[in-house]
């Protein structure tokens, strides 16, 4: 029997999702399609008899919505939500807006893999010309965050991500778990690889090949020391999840020219 439950998903599809674009830090809404994802994503957990107590999610509006739509379906709008930009998405730095094909394309699709998968390869840094920076970096929300807005990542590895998520996770989210609350992360798919990656001790070698669809849960079985009972399980249509992995995968992919 698992001690605590915990379930974590990559909210549902964004805008800049479906136009295969690096989002990164760029607040953007789901699309149509994501907003579909995270109501099927609720009735689901519904379905499966989930009772939330605490909910943690990004202070990027994509993570926000989704947790919200998962709420409503489920009937649990009351149930707290904590959010923190530790739960942001991974800073793509210089990559941001871009689209992956084209960069594959232009710089070749294990180059490509590489940003998006590895452990400790950070892309180029955003500068102050970026079309995006001012944009980031001026938003009211980070004025109010727990570091300084000079101290901000300017582009980030995986590796980055999990050193500035842990102490959220052991200060925040492992007191709460511990307590006895039923949880829910909404996040994102590198900080959820992240945190994959500390809960169930990957590799730096094998996390190149975790790869997480959008909208879909994914619960966590931990004994009383917080070492998971077995492999995450994805919840839902296994055929529909693994067609959903794929797709995220061929993100990176040149595009075949139809005749």
């Amino acid at each position: 029997m698992a001690k605590y439950r915990l379930v974590l998903l990559r909210h549902g599809e964004g805008a800049w999702t479906k136009e295969n674009r690096f989002c990164s830090w760029v607040d953007q809404k789901l699309s149509s399609d994501g907003i579909k994802e995270a109501q099927n994503c609720g009735k689901h957990l519904k379905a499966l008899g989930f009772e939330f107590d605490l909910v943690f999610t990004s202070v990027l509006s994509r993570s926000i919505q989704t947790a919200w739509l998962i709420l409503e379906e489920m009937g649990q709008e009351w149930v707290p939500i904590q959010s923190s930009w530790r739960l942001n998405e991974r800073h793509y730095g210089a990559l941001i807006g871009l689209n992956r094909a084209e960069m594959a394309l232009n710089h070749g699709e294990e180059q490509v893999k590489i940003w998006r998968r590895s452990y400790d390869v950070t892309p180029p840094p955003i500068s102050e010309s970026h079309p995006y920076y001012e944009e980031i970096y001026n938003d009211r929300r980070y004025k109010c965050s727990d570091v300084s807005q000079d101290n901000l990542p300017k582009a980030e590895s995986l590796k980055d991500v999990l050193d500035r998520l842990l102490p959220y996770w052991n200060e925040k989210i492992v007191p709460e778990l511990k307590s006895g609350k039923m949880i829910l992360i909404s996040a994102h798919g590198n900080s959820s690889r992240a945190l994959l990656k500390h809960v169930e001790g990957i590799s730096d070698e094998d996390i190149i090949n975790v790869t997480l669809p959008t909208g879909v849960p994914i619960l966590l079985e931990l004994d009383e020391n917080l070492h998971p009972l077995g492999p995450h399980q994805f919840l839902g249509d296994q055929e529909a999840i693994q067609a959903a992995i794929k797709r995220v995968e061929d993100q990176g992919k040149v595009k075949s020219v139809e005749k």
